[in-house]
């Protein structure tokens, strides 16, 4: 079997992980719950925590709440009616990492119509963003699109988190910028085979951060307002990109 079929079969098992984290993210959950669900789950499915893998970081997940951007400890908090959550999780299966995240609002999405479009305009920058994920493209195709859609809407991209390459190590190259600096030609280009973890990492307010000196991992926005994360592992084929997860 080769580094796409087992990558596919490990992306499926972690969407499926995600769907069920999103699941029990209801009101009065902590995140530590999540956390233990998902360190369940995947052992469960036959693999490790890629995260863990990581020096220094002892979790499965990374959960961010409202202004929280990257890097989230899954701590005690708890839950409440009207958070904007992103779960980011991996899974090494088979020898090979898939990484994915999902933001999604606590309760009914349609109550919190801002937040809602906030949502929408992350998940179709994503969409588009794959689809640029083809031979005889360059990454900044990705990055450009991404900074285009997000910015469209009056929202920043994130200028020091990227997505990136992803395989037998969780975090390769080359890094997928959500921003597009200098010319398209002279990013890396893509080509077949290439295994990309796409990340839209976006705030509603201005691009700055704050790491948090107490644990120097979780990373919110300085001005508080919300941030999100959308990402999927794809796989560069010789027609389409291949959503891995």
């Amino acid at each position: 079997m080769n580094k796409i079929n087992l990558m596919a079969e490990g992306g499926a098992k972690l969407h499926q992980i995600k769907e069920d984290l999103k699941k029990i993210s209801k009101p009065g959950v902590r995140l530590s719950e999540i956390e233990a669900k998902a360190q369940t789950l995947i052992k469960k499915a036959g693999g490790k925590p890629s995260f863990a893998m990581v020096p220094g970081y002892s979790w499965a997940t990374c959960i961010n709440l409202n202004e929280g951007l990257v890097h989230g400890i899954p701590d005690d908090k708890q839950l409440k009616l009207g958070d904007l959550v992103s779960i980011d999780v991996g899974i090494f299966y088979k020898g090979f990492h898939t990484d994915s995240c999902i933001s999604f609002i606590v309760g009914n999405l349609t109550d919190y119509p801002k937040k809602q479009e906030f949502l929408e305009t992350g998940q179709q920058a994503l969409d588009l963003a794959i689809k640029q994920a083809k031979i005889g493209n360059h990454i900044g195709h990705i990055s450009k699109i991404i900074q285009e859609i997000i910015e469209a809407k009056g929202y920043n991209v994130s200028r020091n988190f990227t997505g990136h390459g992803i395989s037998t190590v969780l975090h390769e190259q080359p890094m997928i910028p959500c921003f597009l600096e200098g010319e398209i030609k002279n990013t890396p280009a893509i080509t077949k085979n290439q295994t990309l973890a796409i990340e839209v990492i976006y705030m509603a307010g201005n691009s700055d951060t704050i790491t948090d000196k107490k644990d120097n991992w979780t990373v919110v926005t300085k001005d508080n307002q919300i941030a999100g994360i959308v990402e999927h592992t794809i796989a560069v084929t010789g027609s389409d990109p291949v959503i891995l997860t």
